[in-house]
């Protein structure tokens, strides 16, 4: 089966820094598209960034020009580097794949676990 695991969230005074980082593992073929959503409480899942394989980003509005989404594709591992946090950017940030573990087939979802991010004004 697939993992993703997450690490890097933390408590950040606003406009201070921090790198999330997501690596997948198990018995993969190829990832198509890797990326971070996140949840804040009361308020729906959105995504956040995400970059596929040939390395093609996409930001949300909210974000772009703060956050630098990146990859590794030799350790299947995926990078979110925010900056300027604000407030707003408090939630848990859940790593998204979609892979595929065999040769024929389609690729599926896979979720993280979520790291918390916490943003104090």
């Amino acid at each position: 089966q697939v993992q993703l695991v997450e690490s890097g969230g933390g408590l950040v005074q606003a406009g201070g820094s921090l790198r999330l980082s997501c690596s997948a593992s198990g018995n993969i073929f190829s990832i198509h598209t890797m990326g971070w959503f996140r949840q804040a409480p009361g308020k729906q899942r959105e995504l956040v960034a995400s970059i596929v394989s040939g390395g093609s980003r996409n930001y949300a509005r909210s974000v772009k020009g703060r956050f630098t989404i990146s990859s590794d594709n030799a350790k299947n591992t995926v990078y979110l580097q925010m900056n300027s946090l604000t407030p707003e950017d408090t939630g848990d940030y859940l790593c998204n794949a979609r892979i595929q573990l065999h040769a024929v087939g389609a690729a599926d979802n896979y979720w993280g676990q979520g790291t918390q991010v916490t943003v104090s004004s």
